[in-house]
């Protein structure tokens, strides 16, 4: 259930499950990318001791 609110409140998680859709995958495995990144970001704050920045796209 994290992986479907950060998509739609985080716009790093919300672009890359956007672009999943839009190439053609199913639902369940567009969410399971962001999953995953969410884990790397978690694991991430964790390990450095550091806020979680957004990325920035420009």
């Amino acid at each position: 259930m994290a992986a479907v609110v950060a998509t739609k409140y985080n716009s790093d998680l919300k672009i890359q499950y956007e672009r999943l859709l839009k190439n053609g995958k199913a639902k369940m495995r567009a969410l399971c990318a962001p999953m995953l990144k969410l884990v790397h970001i978690c694991f991430g704050v964790l390990k450095h001791q550091k806020p979680y920045q957004q990325q920035v796209f420009i």
